[in-house]
């Protein structure tokens, strides 16, 4: 096997078991602070709120710092430093004795992250063009559905085992993919340039800025839409469900199902994109998830919202695949590390502002108006991906399969 074929499939394993570790705490978020004493309904929604949402602002702020680090000390030490710290950051939430105790962890986690950049940036610059959109469509595949099933694994745990076990668990999921990575990965890495140190520098060198600030905003909407509908789903599944006793289950089935589509659609979608040019997937992709969207707004039983869930998983799968192409095409290797750690920050900044914007829409219009901002926010991205980059001149040269960008 290729190495840098093994070195993919070990981080997939790894960015799976993170993003659970980041996603998991959510079902059981409000129960557990109960646990630790917190008996006020609105100080459990509040303190929830806070270690819930403080993990990802911090975890945006850190990535291109944790991105600058892996151009500077190489990709794997950033890999284990990641996963075993947040391997022992996890597994210590379950000996909380205080609300403030959860949330500074939560927040140690925030600044640990790391693991996702250091894994897409490793696989970036070890694949050839020619299969970086399956490679990296394989490897997106893990964050997306581990951050989509996380939420369930965590209820199941809860459920099954008790609360303190999520953390017990995962930690110890984090352990494995610490050792595999300590194992299996390897890495030839020199650093190419040192002059390039500060951000301002990094941006000077970048050279497609238009095209980069482009697919990082894309990113950002991309993420808001597939976590826009988090906070509102169980109610809504309760509102279209005859029989209360099984929303849980229907509301685990539904987030199971965009995870189920990423997984099928994202590595047969980012080899379409080499074949036929990223541009053309992100802005068929945006197209049909913005479609998609609308109807769900208008269904009449949860079995017809999972479905439509489903096909949104199957045309969200080509969009993170394809952005993340492209930022490896028009990106100087030197500094792939940290381009990558912001379009990171940005995924990150995504989900705690569609998280937000889900629960804000829902309170102010009802939870049918989630599903159409979400459809606007997404054909609007389309509309503007074409005209910016679709009709660009000379679009062919930029990100054609087997070419990579003038530095």
């Amino acid at each position: 096997m290729p190495i840098w074929k093994r070195n993919l499939l070990v981080c997939w394993f790894g960015m799976f078991v993170t993003s659970v570790g980041m996603s998991q705490i959510a079902p059981v978020l409000p129960l557990y602070i109960k646990h630790l004493g917190v008996s006020d309904a609105d100080a459990i929604s509040q303190y929830s709120g806070i270690a819930f949402g403080i993990t990802f602002i911090i975890s945006a702020i850190f990535s291109p710092i944790w991105g600058q680090a892996a151009d500077k000390f190489g990709r794997k030490p950033m890999l284990l430093r990641a996963s075993l710290g947040m391997s022992l950051v996890i597994f210590s939430m379950g000996f909380a004795h205080h609300v403030y105790v959860l949330i500074g962890l939560r927040l140690l986690q925030g600044i640990i992250t790391g693991y996702g950049t250091a894994c897409t940036t490793l696989i970036a610059t070890q694949t050839d063009n020619k299969h970086a959109g399956w490679a990296l469509g394989t490897l997106s595949t893990s964050s997306i559905s581990g951050s989509l099933l996380g939420p369930t694994i965590g209820g199941f745990i809860a459920e099954n085992f008790g609360m303190k076990d999520v953390f017990f668990i995962t930690g110890a999921l984090m352990m494995v993919a610490f050792l595999t990575t300590l194992f299996f990965v390897k890495e030839d890495f020199t650093r190419q340039d040192k002059k390039i140190q500060s951000m301002k520098e990094v941006w000077q060198a970048v050279p497609q800025k238009s095209l980069t600030i482009t697919m990082l905003i894309s990113f950002f909407v991309l993420t808001i839409a597939l976590y826009s509908i988090e906070p509102v789903l169980t109610i809504y599944v309760t509102k279209l469900s005859s029989n209360s006793e099984h929303v849980a289950l229907f509301s685990g089935l539904i987030f199971s199902a965009s995870g189920l589509a990423n997984i099928i659609a994202a590595p047969r979608l980012g080899k379409l994109s080499d074949r036929i040019g990223s541009h053309k997937v992100i802005l068929a992709a945006l197209i049909i998830a913005g479609l998609t969207f609308i109807p769900q707004a208008f269904v009449t039983s949860p079995w017809e919202l999972m479905l439509l869930r489903f096909i949104l998983g199957l045309s969200a799968g080509g969009l993170t695949p394809a952005v993340n192409t492209m930022i490896k095409r028009i990106t100087p290797s030197e500094i792939t590390g940290r381009v990558f750690g912001i379009s990171m920050a940005a995924a990150y900044l995504g989900v705690f502002s569609g998280s937000l914007l889900g629960g804000q829409v829902a309170a102010w219009f009802g939870v049918e108006y989630v599903f159409l901002f979400t459809s606007a926010l997404l054909l609007i991205n389309a509309v503007w991906i074409y005209f910016k980059v679709y009709r660009k001149q000379g679009i062919g040269a930029i990100v054609s399969p087997g070419q990579v960008s003038a530095k």
